[in-house]
């Protein structure tokens, strides 16, 4: 009689809702298929409600012990729903179009301020470095290393100091390749450090940017002095645009979750600093993105472009390209976003008054 009890309730549970669980199966099925854009605009509207009510079942199912098949259905169903809800699975294309159309250009203009800061850090050592070589050409010795100085000192000569910039023995392209290979990882190796350090407060990225600025103002100071100051700023540029500005990006990486642990607000310094990782991990590709295409114009195209206004053209005619992006890819759609957000909340507020 029990038993019999027992069937009659679980079959009664079941009849009640079967219709809504065969619906949620299918949606899930499609869903698994052919991805959450193929559902038709009532079952895409339907999912969550359905969702949950299948999992309310389930618990209801295990709360006055029903038929155990009864509960298995249930949770394959509710898993499986819970994954096409709240994890739904997206393509590489499609990670990486979202990054190089909103991710990367609005976290760049999030942060606008950090990044401001690590570009005057970055002038700041130059001018710091360049008026020191300047009055006192010893300085050199102390802020440039030996091995990266490579005989371009206060004692060089004008022909030596051009011959660094045109190099009139042709290279080749393996040498070159090499060449980018190295450059490129010690540039990554700056950028790596100028953001992971950020988050000691901010001072020993703020540190690495100004001796990086330093050496490069302390150069300048040396070929201002033979009156080559343009040459080097062709050879830089061709280059250096996309590389310092790679540099500037992550040491603002850094610096937001710098900003993090010293500025929490009303939030522990867990949060804040989860909060931050979000726009700091998309500037730390960014910076790994732009130091890549830095090491290839250095390894390739330095060597390769001779002509001092090709070299600043190509130089500040890809950094314009960077900045042009960055400034205004996926604005469109976050202005969209913001004109409807705040219509809602216009209409909510209207409302509310009406009310």
């Amino acid at each position: 009689m029990s038993l019999s009890g027992e069937t009659i309730r679980s079959s009664r549970f079941r009849s009640e809702r079967e219709g809504d669980w065969l619906r949620l199966l299918a949606i899930v099925d499609q869903a698994e298929r052919r991805g959450v854009k193929s559902l038709a605009f009532e079952d895409a509207r339907d999912l969550v409600t359905l969702y949950r009510q299948a999992v309310n079942a389930l618990s209801v199912a295990r709360e006055i012990s029903l038929d155990s098949a009864i509960i298995e259905f249930l949770e394959s169903l509710s898993a499986r729903a819970y994954l096409v809800v709240y994890a739904p699975r997206a393509s590489v294309a499609g990670v990486l179009s979202r990054f190089f159309t909103h991710g990367a250009p609005n976290a760049f203009r999030r942060s606008a301020l950090e990044i401001m800061i690590a570009f005057a850090l970055l002038a700041l050592g130059t001018l710091a470095a360049f008026l020191l070589v300047h009055n006192d050409p010893t300085w050199f010795y102390a802020i440039v290393p030996e091995d990266m100085a490579q005989g371009r000192g206060p004692q060089a000569s004008a022909d030596a100091l051009r011959r660094v910039i045109y190099d009139d023995e042709p290279a080749a392209l393996d040498q070159l390749g090499l060449f980018a290979t190295y450059l490129f990882s010690n540039n990554t190796r700056v950028a790596i450090f100028s953001f992971v350090l950020g988050i000691m407060a901010c001072v020993p990225s703020s540190l690495l940017v100004l001796f990086n600025g330093a050496m490069l103002g302390a150069l300048v100071s040396i070929y201002v002095e033979k009156d080559m100051g343009f040459d080097l700023f062709a050879w830089l540029s061709i280059h250096g645009v996309t590389e310092l500005s790679a540099i500037a990006i992550a040491t603002a990486g850094g610096f937001r979750l710098g900003r993090a642990v010293l500025f929490p607000g009303d939030r522990t310094r867990k949060a804040a600093l989860a909060a931050a990782g979000f726009d700091a991990a998309k500037l730390a590709v960014l910076a790994a993105i732009m130091l890549l295409a830095a090491g290839l114009l250095e390894g390739f195209g330095r060597q390769l472009v001779t002509s001092a206004p090709w070299r600043v053209a190509i130089g500040w005619g890809i950094g314009a390209l960077w900045f042009s992006w960055l400034m205004f890819a996926g604005r469109d759609a976050t202005q969209a976003l913001a004109a409807d957000g705040g219509a809602s909340l216009k209409r909510n507020g209207a409302s509310e008054l009406s009310s």
